[in-house]
């Protein structure tokens, strides 16, 4: 197969993707394991207190996330965000970083969950399929997904993802030692692919993030927000080379304890392919940016990749911008 021309849009997307994965984690073990400790000793209500001041120190001396996120918001709201806008966007995600914990130690109770598409899911199980493929991304929590809805479905589940995502996921585990976190499958070795069809064919969910890409990993470009972006292919070609049927998941955080878990479904690799498997897979891409712009629009600030996602694409009508600001 001929490699992309360095200046071809696609050479230029990959090189630009590549930067979170670059990106030095904020905070350290340490860090982690003393946060831990104390939300669990003090409560959520008391650790909620604390997250205005994580997130402010968030808004104010990280200004390439800002710059970007202000970007995303910019397009999923289909105006210029305010201060709040962006603000209200950080103190999401420091929310459901927080809620993570408690969702990992089976703390159900805490929270007001809702759902939908879950029954869909549960029937597809029912009918006999051995396990099925759970898309998520950056998009509100997947903890409560795979923690609230894996127990609900009384399956387990396990995350297929990267070790440049996994690093400080699996301390985290460590140290809370979470009897509800999900099996993690490093990504990049050999036995990964063996070790996703040990999980579905002792019928598991198989969860995977399918909106970041890494590199030189497989990918297409497809339309999402009004401009150009680029999404990994790899998820998808799994789901098919191993017959799955494929849902689109997120759990998106509405507020104080309020979640709602959504499951749509994107494909069925379990049936045969009438447009061959090359078709179906980018159809099943296409319809994940489709989802995934969806929600992005209905909860916006569940939106949680805080770095040049469009590769330096402009949605319509966008005047150029230099910089972050």
């Amino acid at each position: 197969m001929a490699s992309e021309p360095a200046d071809s849009p696609l050479a230029r997307a990959r090189a630009d993707s590549a930067l979170w994965a670059q990106a030095p984690e904020r905070g350290s073990a340490t860090l982690v394991a003393l946060g831990v400790f104390l939300a669990l000793r003090i409560g959520r209500p008391l650790a909620r207190l604390g997250l205005h001041l994580i997130a402010a120190y968030f808004f104010v001396f990280a200004p390439t996330a800002r710059h970007w996120a202000r970007d995303y918001l910019r397009r999923a709201l289909g105006r210029e965000p305010t201060a709040a806008d962006r603000y209200r966007q950080v103190y999401a995600f420091a929310s459901t970083i927080l809620d993570r914990l408690y969702l990992l130690k089976g703390r159900d109770e805490l929270f007001e969950v809702s759902s939908e598409g879950d029954a869909l899911m549960l029937d597809t199980l029912a009918r006999g399929a051995k396990g099925v493929f759970l898309l998520g991304s950056h998009l509100g929590s997947f903890a409560l997904v795979s923690s609230v809805g894996g127990r609900r479905a009384g399956t387990k589940v396990a995350m297929a993802m990267y070790d440049a995502q996994a690093g400080l996921l699996m301390s985290v585990f460590n140290t809370i030692h979470a009897p509800h976190a999900p099996e993690i499958i490093p990504l990049g070795h050999l036995e990964a692919m063996l070790r996703i069809r040990d999980c579905l064919e002792q019928g598991k969910f198989v969860g995977m993030l399918a909106d970041r890409t890494i590199g030189d990993v497989p990918a297409h470009i497809v339309p999402f927000l009004g401009a150009a972006a680029l999404f990994p292919s790899g998820p998808m070609r799994v789901a098919a080379a191993l017959r799955r049927p494929v849902f689109f998941m997120t759990g998106l955080y509405r507020g104080g304890n309020r979640y709602h878990a959504v499951f749509r479904q994107i494909a069925d690799f379990s049936q045969p392919c009438p447009r061959g498997r090359e078709a179906a897979v980018r159809e099943g891409i296409e319809r994940y940016a489709q989802l995934l712009e969806e929600y992005c629009r209905s909860d916006p600030y569940n939106w949680f990749n805080f770095y040049d996602f469009w590769h330096g694409a402009r949605a319509p009508d966008e005047p150029s911008r230099a910089g972050p600001a």
